[in-house]
């Protein structure tokens, strides 16, 4: 589920927010890298429960209607395509979901059930709805790109639920893009006989990148004196209160994955750090970024301060 990248903005955000200037490496720091990774598969799980519990709202409803004292023929004898969806039945009745659900306590929507009303009052007032119900064809692909376009037009577009996910969780307002692509990913690749833990994902992609996040967190921090000591020889003539202080935390991560990680391109690192400086920083720092990430590879290299395996990983 998490790339990379998104592993080093967790890292970025944790430790810009410690205190830069005295801090130490402890137990705790890493249990906190953890704790906000981890933090990202229940969002994922709660996005998927709350499809599960558009259905079973739906269903309800339709029996509702079924009983009222002036019933239409269409309550009588409704459209059932949807409470019928094989796509979210499949995931409805996936015992490890259900577990996952439990073991965590993610009971968010029974709880506040009011937007699970929102999302399926949203649904069933637009046109995809509309156009699903009277669509001719019937089977597990047409219901699963129904699923598909209903989680990327009415969940992921929904302000209101998003707001309140961000209340329930700050560090989830920059999960969101990874945490949906990573949905619409998994629909679009089911099929009807794809197993019960096919929809329970890894959070990390193998035992490598989960190794990368902790190391990256302690070499980091170990040696962020040192490192921001290398940023100022760079910086001689920029005045430090002029420099963001999240650029202070991009340079420190940029420079220990040059020394640190022998396996890491060095264009993938600056790149990744410049990608991040564009989306976290001030308008100009990744022109900053990268000038002072160039003087110092090119001053590694020449030093011999560099090691990478592999063909092409030093330019």
């Amino acid at each position: 589920m998490l790339n990379r990248r998104h592993i080093r903005l967790k890292i970025m955000q944790l430790i810009y927010a410690l205190k830069i200037s005295d801090f130490n490496y402890d137990k705790d720091i890493n249990h906190q890298l953890f704790k906000s990774l981890e933090d990202i598969y229940d969002l994922y799980l709660i996005l998927i429960s709350l499809m599960i519990e558009v259905q079973i709202k739906a269903e309800t409803y339709l029996k509702i209607a079924q009983k009222k004292h002036l019933a239409t023929s269409d309550d009588i004898n409704p459209n059932k395509k949807f409470i019928n969806n094989r796509m979210l039945l499949l995931l409805r009745t996936n015992k490890l979901i259900e577990g996952e659900l439990k073991k965590r306590k993610l009971n968010v929507w029974k709880l506040d059930n009011e937007y699970v009303d929102a999302v399926f009052h949203d649904l069933i007032k637009s046109d995809l709805y509309s156009d699903y119900l009277s669509d001719s064809n019937d089977d597990f692909n047409s219901d699963k790109i129904f699923i598909v376009s209903f989680f990327k037009k009415i969940v992921a577009t929904n302000e209101k639920l998003y707001n309140y996910l961000e209340d329930k969780n700050i560090t989830w307002s920059d999960d969101f893009p990874v945490v949906n692509t990573s949905i619409v990913k998994m629909l679009n690749k089911s099929n009807d006989d794809s197993p019960m833990s096919y929809f329970i994902p890894t959070l990390f992609k193998d035992s490598d990148d989960k190794e990368f996040a902790g190391d990256l967190l302690k070499l980091t921090v170990n040696n962020f004196k040192t490192y921001n000591d290398e940023i100022s020889k760079k910086t001689a003539n920029w005045d430090p209160d002029r420099i963001a202080n999240i650029d202070y935390v991009i340079l420190n991560l940029a420079i220990s994955e040059f020394l640190n990680f022998p396996t890491i391109p060095l264009k993938v690192t600056i790149n990744e750090y410049i990608e991040l400086s564009k989306e976290y920083s001030t308008p100009k720092s990744n022109v900053f970024v990268n000038g002072i990430l160039d003087a110092i590879v090119k001053d590694y290299s020449k030093n011999g301060l560099i090691n990478k395996e592999g063909r092409g990983l030093v330019e």
